[in-house]
């Protein structure tokens, strides 16, 4: 028998051991055949890593004295403290968790179905459809540096990440899940089992997931969303020419004591992470969103929701909790038209004090959006997986 000749029958054979593996075995072969991702070892964009395969925040505004960044030196900053010391491996087994539809009950929605990063981690809708096509009430909030913020949720229900993931996880109207069937999904995946074993060293691969390991990894992922180089922070480091004529005019204009954009929405944050009634209409006529005077139990919170961060504002319309505005001109016209002109009339609420009636002209208002789409800086997007371990194709 010649070369090819045995070359040929080997591969016939190999064909046949195949089959048969696949008649006898479906199951074990998928398993076997089943491509296993190799975690990430380096840290994202924005972090470096430390000695103890941690991953730790480095941007420019570390290098200003803040209460938070340990005396580094400089100027005061607003920059809260950042929830960091996730390892790559923890981070990059979140952003698998993230777009992997598994994490829902019937396994059609992801976490990245309502935090789209093509949509500024937003849904682009006014407010986001969850189960069974279940229209939500409220809008998707940008994750863009939500490792900043010490409440989440328009409401701030939530205080840390890991509670904040179990919210939509397990909601009825939103990925309708269970803690016992999303440890059954997850544990009857061996890709999954050998990646968290990967992501937590003291695990074997023979070991269940547990959730809080889930809830570790989501967390990890959603810290670093980092988003701190746009054009208004290259402006703010020195650079100057970053901005034009019409956008420096919109920065002075909503930092002036006229429009006062920048008490609630503080640099370089754009957020004092404070809750504020303002009086935002609901859509349709519908009855007026209680906010976070359920959580809070304080009726001088009624109608009250979370100052977001602008960061990114140009990519989240429709605005609002409600997603009550399309763009961000009829947004501004809403603050300059006056204090409380869209408070229902049967509703008495506190609305805060720093809205008043700035009386913006036109030319104001178009400067303000100009300087808001300085803002953007998507620059450290993450990239989406091209395939999941659960072999669901990532629902974006």
């Amino acid at each position: 028998m010649n070369g090819n000749s045995r070359m040929l029958k080997s591969v016939v054979s190999g064909v046949i051991l195949i089959i048969s593996l696949f008649y006898f075995f479906p199951n074990k072969v998928s398993e076997t055949f089943e491509p296993i991702p190799k975690l990430k070892s380096q840290c994202p964009p924005g972090f470096i890593k430390n000695d103890d395969n941690e991953c730790i925040a480095l941007n420019l505004y570390q290098q200003y004295d803040s209460p938070h960044n340990k005396g580094v030196g400089g100027l005061q900053t607003s920059l809260p403290e950042i929830r960091d010391g996730f390892s790559p491996q923890e981070i990059d087994l979140g952003r698998y968790l993230f777009f992997d539809p598994v994490l829902s009950g019937d396994g059609t929605i992801s976490c990245a179905s309502c935090h789209d990063p093509k949509k500024g981690f937003s849904d682009g809708l006014p407010t986001s459809i969850g189960s069974n096509g279940q229209k939500l009430t409220r809008g998707a909030p940008s994750l863009w540096n939500v490792a900043y913020l010490k409440k989440l949720f328009w409401d701030g229900r939530a205080t840390t990440l890991e509670e904040q993931a179990q919210g939509p996880l397990f909601s009825e109207v939103e990925m309708d899940n269970t803690p016992e069937n999303l440890l059954n999904s997850l544990n009857a995946i061996d890709t999954y089992k050998l990646m968290f074993a990967e992501a937590f060293p003291d695990k074997k691969p023979s070991e269940e997931i547990k959730l809080n390991e889930i809830y570790t990894a989501l967390s990890a992922f959603q810290a670093s969303l980092i988003s701190l180089n746009s054009k208004y922070d290259q402006y703010a480091h020195g650079y100057h020419d970053a901005l034009n004529k019409n956008e420096i005019e919109g920065l002075n204009i909503f930092r002036s004591f006229v429009a006062r954009c920048a008490e609630c929405h503080t640099p370089p944050l754009f957020t004092n992470q404070q809750f504020a009634v303002i009086g935002a209409p609901e859509p349709n006529g519908l009855p007026l969103d209680p906010g976070a005077e359920i959580p809070f139990k304080d009726k001088t919170l009624r109608g009250a929701f979370k100052v977001p961060s602008l960061r990114n504002i140009e990519k989240t319309a429709p605005y609002m909790h409600s997603g009550n505005f399309e763009t961000l001109r009829e947004t501004i016209q809403f603050y300059t038209d006056g204090r409380g002109h869209a408070v229902p009339e049967d509703e008495e609420l506190i609305v805060h004090w720093h809205i008043w009636e700035p009386n913006l002209t036109d030319y104001e208002m178009d400067r303000l959006v100009d300087f808001l789409k300085t803002l953007t800086d998507e620059t450290f997007t993450p990239p989406v997986p091209e395939s999941l371990p659960s072999g669901i194709k990532p629902s974006i």
